[in-house]
């Protein structure tokens, strides 16, 4: 299938338009023309190879919302014309423990990255969402649910899948307290999803200049993480903290407001952390972890979810060709939160 996109073709050049293919559809294949694509600041990363494993030409986009246009045979799932998704990951192994238990993500094997993967029969770069069409396996191709509104949706695939996962695996739920740091992409839908599950929510953030906009999104408080008086009456306050800050920070100032057997997942920063403090772990029985993207059955749970709830990303969107004044704009942290690129405007 000849399609086109943009593409980083090396580290420092700017995205530019790419022709390609996508594979031949295979039998349990679904090919997607892509209405809307959402930008992650992974999509940041991997132009520029800042986590070293980037190939070039690399088409990013892994946050992917399309239209069926064609099956393959043994497809069951899904139908010309359907409205489907794609997140971070096209395949897995689909045999291993984790695999079994809807745990792709955590493939034994490794699973496929929607883009900087390599296809598990023939070997070839996977390319991304910035692109006209896509072809993914059925397993991994989504069902968008009815009154989820399109243009908005791009971002669950990956900014709220990081976000519900953890919020799922620790059981939050009324009467669980749960604290945000950061407010952009992920930390805002971090504090959307947890008040959709009931829980009192409060944002995490250095100035106390976040408080209108963390009350408009739902949270219950914002929390000055340099007022020291404030972080000392909040200790052992929160049974969760999601940590969505994307570089190296302390995690020191954080620990003593995990109530006992609290924990705080850090979900927005890949790399060397700050030398931290095992005092309050120990004294609190508190523990920090790590949590990736969700499964396919856990993100097709969030996309129900958010559908029942109606609880959307705030999202500015883009053309195709601005994607580059987009790029510099998300590293001044200039989106409130997240942009999503309107596929039509990519012109052949």
């Amino acid at each position: 299938m000849k399609t086109f996109g943009y593409a980083a073709y090396d580290t420092t050049s700017p995205l530019a338009p790419y022709a390609f293919e996508r594979r031949t559809l295979r039998g349990n294949d679904v090919a997607m023309e892509i209405i809307y694509c959402g930008v992650c600041h992974s999509d940041l990363h991997t132009a520029r190879n800042d986590w070293g494993w980037s190939y070039y030409p690399i088409v990013p986009g892994h946050e992917i919302v399309g239209r069926v246009i064609e099956v393959g045979p043994d497809v069951s799932r899904y139908k010309v014309g359907d409205h489907v998704a794609v997140g971070c990951m096209v395949d897995s192994c689909m045999e291993c423990d984790q695999c079994h238990r809807g745990e792709e993500q955590l493939c034994r094997q490794g699973m496929v990255g929607t883009y900087a993967g390599a296809d598990r029969i023939s070997g070839e770069p996977t390319q991304g969402g910035y692109a006209k069409h896509l072809v993914v396996r059925e397993e991994f191709c989504l069902r968008m649910p009815d009154g989820l509104d399109l243009s908005r949706a791009a971002p669950l695939l990956c900014a709220g899948i990081t976000t519900w996962s953890p919020l799922r695996h620790w059981n939050i739920g009324p009467g669980s307290r749960v604290g945000v740091i950061g407010l952009g992409g992920l930390g805002h839908m971090a504090v959307k999803l947890a008040v959709g599950l009931g829980a009192d929510v409060a944002v995490l953030s250095r100035s106390p200049g976040k408080r209108a906009d963390a009350l408009a999104l739902g949270a219950d408080r914002l929390l000055v993480s340099e007022d020291a008086e404030a972080m000392a009456q909040a200790a052992s306050a929160f049974d969760l903290i999601i940590d969505t800050v994307p570089v190296k920070h302390a995690l020191d100032p954080y620990l003593p407001l995990l109530d006992v057997d609290g924990t705080l997942v850090i979900v927005g920063q890949i790399g060397p952390m700050d030398e931290t403090s095992t005092v309050p772990l120990l004294l609190g029985r508190r523990r920090i972890a790590g949590s990736p993207i969700g499964g396919i059955r856990e993100t097709q749970e969030l996309l129900d979810f958010c559908a029942k709830k109606n609880i959307l990303p705030d999202c500015e969107m883009i053309r195709m060709d601005e994607i580059n004044h987009a790029f510099e704009r998300m590293e001044k942290s200039d989106v409130r939160y997240r942009f999503v690129i309107d596929m039509a405007s990519l012109a052949a």
